[in-house]
């Protein structure tokens, strides 16, 4: 995630922003400019318009997401010539729960702000994200869940739908959840990633060339997974398991495996571009503090540029934490196939398949401002 800043005092806004702390100057994130855009006075009022200046010198004019005018719960932007009244994040989400109830909305609001981030990567990415309703074949479409005891819901994916149990979004649920399962990590961020790695495994592989390449590396998918859920359960991963996979839940089944990398790789660019936003350079593994890596000479496009850097800033991240009496921010080890299998996934994304980087072209965001994650096609 960059670092914003407001237009009128330049004090840093954090993505979730719909006034700067500072000046108090209302704002709201336009995914087309990838920027925050000032509003002025009056901005609140129902169908309020305000334009701005684009990156090029175009004009384009902004209404607020109808999610914002219902109930505050949203600071993205919408094109006025746009005729769908919600953003590019909040059109995707297809089912919500009750918000009558407070629990439920404490949960749904921290679900979406964790689904714009993931959208954010996405973007920058220069991914396809297609609503499943303007696309029924190939789109995308979230359903955030309450479940009960004679109804459970379980978070997944399944044809372009990622269903999210909204019980996730809270701490004590979740960390229970953790704990049972033996997983070092859990958050609703990455349940998102994750899910929609399963999403895009459709859409990347599933159909291409690359099919035999994926099972060389992460294993045959043809291999019947109810089979494998149940011996994971039953038995555990493997005791060698963190040689070739990312985490133990990625031993369970190649698709898994796919989806659990994929998350990571998110992972891996969001935080880099955060530590390059803010200037962080820092001391390179097993040298003196004269050797330095610098992460605003990263470059997104260079797997080893990645490598290096995600290496370093994460010894830090770690060490900070445990600093604080923090559990560790990134409690992973990337051993040399795990490392084979992200590059992968970079080598997919930075030379997609034709027929997904038109998908991309015409579907995502303008790219004028788009982080440079991906060269021009």
């Amino acid at each position: 995630m960059r670092l914003f800043s407001c237009h009128s005092c330049e004090h840093i806004l954090f993505f979730e922003n719909d006034f700067c702390m500072n000046c108090k100057s209302a704002v709201a994130y336009s995914p087309e400019a990838v920027d925050f855009i000032p509003l002025p006075a009056g901005s609140d009022e129902a169908d309020a318009t305000f334009e701005m200046v684009m990156p090029g010198g175009k004009s384009q004019s902004f209404r607020r997401c109808k999610n914002f005018e219902q109930s505050g719960a949203c600071n993205w932007l919408v094109l006025v010539d746009d005729d769908q009244p919600y953003c590019l994040s909040c059109r995707l989400s297809e089912v919500i729960p009750d918000l009558s109830e407070p629990a439920n909305r404490a949960a749904w609001l921290e679900i979406e702000r964790a689904k714009r981030r993931l959208l954010y990567t996405l973007f920058a990415l220069r991914l396809p994200v297609t609503p499943k309703a303007q696309e029924p074949e190939a789109g995308l479409t979230f359903r955030f869940l309450r479940g009960t005891a004679e109804a459970p819901v379980m978070t997944g994916h399944d044809e372009g739908v990622i269903t999210l149990n909204v019980a996730e979004a809270e701490s004590a649920y979740r960390e229970n959840m953790r704990e049972r399962l033996g997983e070092a990590y859990r958050t609703v961020l990455g349940h998102l990633r994750h899910e929609s790695g399963h999403y895009y495994w459709d859409r990347l592989i599933r159909d291409s060339a690359l099919l035999e390449q994926f099972r060389a590396l992460f294993g045959d998918e043809q291999a019947s997974y109810e089979e494998a859920l149940k011996r994971h359960y039953e038995q555990g991963p493997p005791a060698n398991w963190a040689e070739s996979f990312i985490s133990s839940y990625a031993t369970m089944h190649p698709w898994e495996d796919w989806a659990e990398t994929w998350a990571h790789y998110l992972h891996m660019v969001d935080t880099l571009e955060t530590a390059k936003s803010h200037g962080l350079t820092l001391r390179t593994l097993g040298t003196t503090s004269a050797e330095q890596l610098a992460t605003q000479s990263l470059e997104f496009r260079d797997f080893e540029s990645l490598s290096a850097g995600w290496h370093v800033v994460t010894l830090a991240l770690n060490n900070l934490n445990r600093s604080m009496g923090l559990k560790d921010g990134y409690p992973f080890v990337v051993s040399p196939l795990v490392q084979q299998k992200l590059r992968f996934i970079h080598e997919l994304i930075q030379h997609p398949p034709a027929k997904v980087v038109t998908a991309a072209q015409e579907r995502a965001p303008a790219p004028l401002g788009v982080p440079n994650f991906r060269p021009a096609t």
